[in-house]
């Protein structure tokens, strides 16, 4: 198993949030290495998110929900 953490994107801050703006990819799906599966926003900028790994998608967290960056919003199988 892989998880798929929100991305960091704050040094300063390790404690900033964000939101899951899109899902890209369902639960379930099987993904492969480098595949975008979602788009994140922190700060009003907008972070793509790409598989890490290749593997079926189990979501985490849903779109809209606010999130820690360094949390897991999915993970791998």
């Amino acid at each position: 198993m892989t998880d798929i953490p929100f991305p960091a994107v704050s040094e300063q801050e390790p404690e900033a949030e964000g939101v899951v703006s899109t899902w890209f990819a369902e639960e379930g799906q099987q993904v492969s290495e480098g595949d975008l599966i979602a788009e994140v926003a922190v700060d009003k900028v907008d972070v793509e998110v790409p598989a890490p790994a290749s593997g079926v998608l189990r979501l985490l967290v849903q779109e809209g929900d606010v999130v820690k960056q360094g949390t897991p919003i999915a993970r791998l199988e």
